[in-house]
C-alpha cells in the first residue's frame, strides 16, 4: 500500500465509510469506556451518567424520526413515560422476568402510541406536524399528572435486579442496552430500510418512484423512535425507582428536539454527545447553584445555530472529513469511459422485440382551466430508446407523471405491458417494471453511492455486479460519500440505480443537465446500449438534440399537449411544424 493509500483509508475511517469493521470498533470500546467510567466516577456524577446514558437513548430514538426521516416530533418523553409506566405497573405486579424484561415489555407497548402519532405525518410536514406532535405531548403530560404513575400512592419504587442493585453496575447495565440499540440501529442504516428514512427526508417523489411506500417508510420511523424511546424510559424508571410526571414535561420533549436538531442524533456519536452535554450542563448548573432553566438557553442557541446553517455538529464534521478526503486524491471516480459492459447481465424478461410495451391512449390531463394534455397517444415498443421531445410546458413532464402515478388524469388509458394501470399507485407501477428521474436529481448527499444504488435497486445486488455497472457509467466506487460527488455523476448514479432494479421500462427526465460535452457523448453511448444490454426500454425526454440524434431509434414531439409528430428522428427534427414549436418559425432544425 503506497503511502497515499494509507492516508486514504484512515481518513476512510475517519469518516465512518470505509467498511463493516469500522464502523463497529466504537462497540468494544463503548463497553470498556461504561466499565472505567463507573469505576473512576463519584457516586453523583455516576448518577448523572445514568441520565445521560439515558437520553442518549432517547435521542437514538429522536434521530431516527427527525434525523434520519426529516420529521418534526416533539413528544418523545411522552412515548418514554409510557415505557416507563409499563414498567412501574408490571413492577406492581411482580410480574416474571425482571427489569430487563419489562423496559422490553415497555418498548414494544409504545409503538402502537408511535404509529398513531406518525398516523398526521403522511399528510402534514413541518409546523402542522410539530404542533400536532407538540399537542399529544401536552395531552400526555396532563393526563399523567392526573393519574400519576403506579407504585407512587402505596410507595412501591422499581425493584432492580441484585446484578446491577448499585448505581455503578446499572449504568454499565443502561450503557449495554445502549449499545445493542446503537449497533442494531447501524446495521439497520446500512440496509435499504436505513438509506429509504434518508431518502424520505430528500424526497418523497423518489422514495416512492424507486417503489417503496412512503407511509411506511414513515410510520416505520416513527414505532422505532417509540420503542427505543419506550425503553429509555424503562430505563429511566429503574433509575429513579419511583417516576414523577415532571420527568417527562413538554419541555423535557423540546429539550431533546433541540439537542437532535444542534448534534445530529441520527448518528451514534451524536446520540452520546447529547447525552453527555445535558449532564455536563445540569452537573455544571447544579453545582453553581444555577437555575436548570438556562439549559434551554444553552441549547437553544445550539440548535439555532443548526437551523441557521441548516446542518448540526456532526454532519458538520462528516463534510469536514469527507471535504478532507476528496481534497487526498486526484479522481473521486473509480472507472472511466473505456469501462466495457458488465458480464453476465442476466436481463429481466421482456416482450418480443419492438411490440407494445408502454400504450398511452387518448390521455387528457387538467389542472383546473389549463389542459396540459389533450388526447395523447403515444406507444412505446419493447426493446428501443425513444425520445419525447417539445418546448418547455409542452407536457413532457406531466406525461411522465401520469404514466408513472404521480398525478391522475381526467381521460384515457395507460396499459404497461398489456395491463391497464389505472389506479395503481407509484410504488407499483415501479415495482410492475417502471423506473423514472425526475429532471432535478434527487438522490440525498447523506448516503454513500452504495447505499443510494442498493436503496434504488430495492433488492439484494451482487457486489462485483454493482462494481462493474459503476465502472461502466463511469461512477465513483460504492465507498464514495455522495455529499463531494459532481452534479453529472449523480445523475449517472440515479440511472445506474435504476438498471440495478431490473426494469422493463426507463424513463428518463432531462439525464444529460448538468453534464459537459464529453459526459453528454458518454450518456449517449450508455443510453443507445440499454435495450440491448439491460434488456428495458428507454423513453428519454430531453432538450439535448444532439443526444437525442446519438442514442434514439425513434422520437416523438409534443407540444401544447398534444403530439405533432412522430418517428425517426431524421424526419422529425426535419419537419416544419417541429421547427415552429422551437423557434416560431418554419424551418427544419439543425
Amino acid at each position: 500500500m503506497t503511502r497515499a493509500e494509507a492516508r486514504a483509508a484512515r481518513t476512510r475511517v475517519l469518516a465512518g465509510v470505509s467498511g463493516r469493521g469500522a464502523a463497529w470498533l466504537w462497540v468494544p470500546t463503548g463497553a470498556v469506556a461504561l466499565v472505567l467510567l463507573a469505576e473512576v466516577l463519584s457516586p453523583y456524577w455516576v448518577f448523572l451518567a445514568i441520565t445521560a446514558v439515558v437520553s442518549s437513548v432517547a435521542l437514538l430514538g429522536l434521530g431516527v424520526v427527525s434525523g434520519s426521516a426529516g420529521m418534526i416530533s416533539l413528544c418523545q418523553m411522552s412515548f418514554a413515560a409510557v415505557g416507563g409506566w409499563i414498567v412501574a405497573k408490571l413492577n406492581e405486579f411482580s410480574f416474571p422476568g425482571g427489569l430487563l424484561v419489562w423496559i422490553l415489555i415497555g418498548g414494544l407497548a409504545t409503538v402502537p402510541f408511535g404509529i398513531l402519532i406518525g398516523l398526521p405525518a403522511l399528510r402534514l410536514r413541518g409546523v402542522h406536524l410539530a404542533v400536532v406532535t407538540l399537542g399529544f405531548a401536552a395531552a400526555g403530560d396532563s393526563l399523567l399528572q392526573q393519574i400519576g404513575f403506579p407504585g407512587g400512592s402505596n410507595y412501591r419504587p422499581i425493584t432492580r435486579p441484585a446484578l446491577v442493585a448499585s448505581d455503578r453496575n446499572y449504568l454499565i447495565m443502561s450503557g449495554l442496552v445502549f449499545i445493542t440499540m446503537a449497533a442494531a440501529l447501524t446495521a439497520v442504516n446500512r440496509r435499504r430500510a436505513g438509506a429509504a428514512w434518508r431518502v424520505v427526508r430528500f424526497s418523497e417523489r423518489a422514495t416512492a418512484a424507486a417503489g417503496y411506500s412512503v407511509a411506511r417508510t414513515k410510520l416505520t420511523a416513527f414505532a422505532i423512535g417509540a420503542f427505543i424511546a419506550g425503553v429509555s424510559g424503562g430505563l429511566l424508571a429503574g433509575q429513579v425507582g419511583l417516576l414523577s410526571a415532571q420527568s417527562f414535561s413538554v419541555s423535557q420533549s423540546l429539550l431533546l428536539y433541540v439537542l437532535a436538531m444542534m448534534l445530529g442524533t441520527q448518528y451514534v456519536d451524536g446520540a452520546v454527545a447529547g447525552g453527555m452535554l445535558s449532564m455536563l450542563v445540569t452537573g455544571l448548573l447544579t453545582q453553581y447553584n444555577v437555575n436548570q432553566n438556562w439549559s434551554g438557553v444553552v441549547f437553544g442557541a445550539g440548535a439555532i445555530q443548526a437551523l441557521a446553517t441548516g446542518s448540526s455538529l456532526s454532519e458538520d464534521l462528516r463534510l469536514r472529513l469527507t471535504a478532507r478526503r476528496a481534497a487526498g486524491k486526484s479522481d473521486v471516480k473509480s472507472g472511466g469511459t473505456s469501462a466495457a459492459a458488465p458480464a453476465a447481465w442476466v436481463a429481466p424478461a421482456a416482450p418480443p422485440a419492438h411490440s407494445p410495451l408502454l400504450a398511452v391512449r387518448g390521455l387528457t390531463v387538467r389542472y383546473g382551466a389549463v389542459i396540459a394534455l389533450s388526447g395523447v397517444n403515444l406507444i412505446v415498443p419493447s426493446g428501443i430508446v425513444m425520445g419525447l421531445i417539445g418546448p418547455n410546458g409542452a407536457g413532457k413532464s406531466t406525461l411522465a407523471d401520469a404514466v408513472t402515478g404521480f398525478i391522475s388524469y381526467d381521460e384515457g388509458t395507460v396499459e404497461f405491458d398489456r395491463v391497464n394501470l389505472a389506479g395503481r399507485p407509484v410504488r407499483e407501477r415501479a415495482r410492475a417494471g417502471i423506473r423514472r428521474t425526475f429532471q432535478q436529481a434527487r438522490v440525498p448527499p447523506s448516503l454513500t453511492v452504495g447505499e443510494y444504488i442498493r436503496f434504488a435497486a430495492g433488492r439484494r445486488i451482487d457486489q462485483i455486479r454493482m462494481r462493474d455497472l459503476l465502472r461502466y457509467l463511469d461512477c465513483p466506487p460504492p465507498d464514495q460519500p455522495i455529499r463531494i460527488v459532481d452534479t453529472g455523476t449523480i445523475r449517472m448514479l440515479e440511472i445506474a440505480g435504476i438498471l440495478l432494479s431490473e426494469p422493463k421500462l426507463v424513463i428518463l427526465d432531462e439525464p444529460a443537465a448538468g453534464l459537459g460535452h464529453n459526459g453528454s457523448e458518454l450518456l449517449g453511448e450508455r443510453l443507445a446500449a440499454i435495450p440491448a444490454t439491460f434488456g428495458a426500454s428507454l423513453l428519454l425526454i430531453e432538450h439535448d438534440l444532439d443526444l437525442i440524434r446519438m442514442c434514439c431509434s425513434t422520437i416523438a414531439v409534443l407540444d401544447f399537449g398534444k403530439v405533432i409528430a412522430e418517428g425517426e428522428p431524421a424526419d422529425v427534427l426535419a419537419r416544419a411544424e417541429v421547427a415552429a414549436a422551437y423557434l416560431g418559425d418554419v424551418g427544419a432544425v439543425q
